[in-house]
């Protein structure tokens, strides 16, 4: 399971973490600039508050406009008979032949031709939902390595598809205009003025990425921009999202400062980091210090999964 920066954890008691914070301050409104996974963004549109989202990431844009933007539509049964025709049909050639190098021939055909579907759907919010569903079929293929994937279910991965539909919860509705970007951190920020909170996960360090769920973050990208580029570069800059190289610890809080300073016209904010060996709690609580004043600081220990802490500080302007 991953949490909603992409770090293999248990995502409820993650989730859990972040809402037991969140609860305690008061907003009405509130922007996520990297939203990663879109349950926290979903979860506080059930308790009505409205939702600015944003990932520079195509994949996690694509989930919040299905999840988070998205008030009320679904796919009907018409929907997916449209994504799933002819799916195992090869074609001349792919469109998108780098899906080679993440699975085998059948299985890169279904994701080549679904992802070729999606984009016929006339909403954009139903092609969203869409393609969130051909990522879980993904997550579900990635689930299973050399020493598992005999016990990978005899289903075609349109049984699959089917079965995470039927599964989807409804939207939420929040009656509101919530609302989706796919921006540079930077741009997201400076053009931000009508928020009550900043909720910012900060990007984790190169070294607290587990190579398995890089991998599943990057084939995602990969997919939904149907080809490499380069986000599928090897470095930093890809695996952290801040839009800036970072190889050490002071490049990285100097990044985190300064978005803090762009940030500065927002009344509240909350700002989620890792203790893994990189950077400690007293250098991040530091660093936040010297551009707010700090109210308040809570960790939440998950050595036993990870070896590291969550962290989250909450300062006013």
């Amino acid at each position: 399971m991953q949490n909603q920066n992409g770090l293999n954890t248990g995502s409820m008691s993650w989730l859990g973490f972040e809402l037991s914070v969140l609860r305690r301050l008061k907003f009405r409104s509130v922007a996520l600039p990297l939203a990663g996974e879109p349950q926290l963004g979903r979860y506080l549109k059930r308790l009505n508050v409205r939702v600015a989202s944003n990932d520079p990431a195509q994949w996690a844009w694509t989930k919040a406009l299905a999840f988070i933007e998205n008030n009320s539509e679904t796919l009907t049964e018409e929907d997916v008979e449209i994504v799933l025709t002819d799916a195992y049909v090869p074609r001349s050639q792919f469109r998108n032949p780098a899906l080679m190098s993440w699975f085998n021939e059948t299985d890169a055909w279904w994701f080549d031709n679904v992802r070729t579907n999606a984009d016929r759907l006339a909403s954009p919010y139903q092609r969203a939902l869409a393609l969130a569903l051909g990522m879980a079929v993904g997550d579900y293929v990635f689930s299973f390595n050399l020493e598992t994937r005999d016990l990978r279910q005899p289903l075609s991965l349109t049984n699959v598809f089917r079965r995470l539909w039927r599964s989807l919860s409804p939207p939420v509705n929040n009656r509101q205009k919530n609302h989706c970007t796919n921006l540079p951190v930077r741009g997201f920020l400076a053009d931000l003025y009508d928020a009550d909170l900043l909720f910012l996960r900060l990007p984790h360090p190169p070294r607290a990425i587990d190579s398995r769920n890089s991998r599943v973050l990057l084939w995602r990208e990969e997919w939904m921009r149907q080809g490499k580029g380069s986000w599928s570069e090897p470095g930093p800059e890809r695996v952290t999202r801040f839009g800036a190289p970072v190889e050490t610890k002071e490049q990285y809080l100097r990044l985190i400062e300064d978005l803090l300073h762009i940030a500065a016209h927002l009344p509240m904010i909350a700002i989620e980091g890792i203790s893994d060996g990189f950077v400690s709690t007293d250098e991040l609580v530091e660093c936040v210090g010297k551009a707010r004043k700090i109210e308040a600081t809570y960790t939440k220990d998950f050595s036993e999964l990870l070896g590291i802490k969550a962290i989250i500080i909450t300062a006013g302007a």
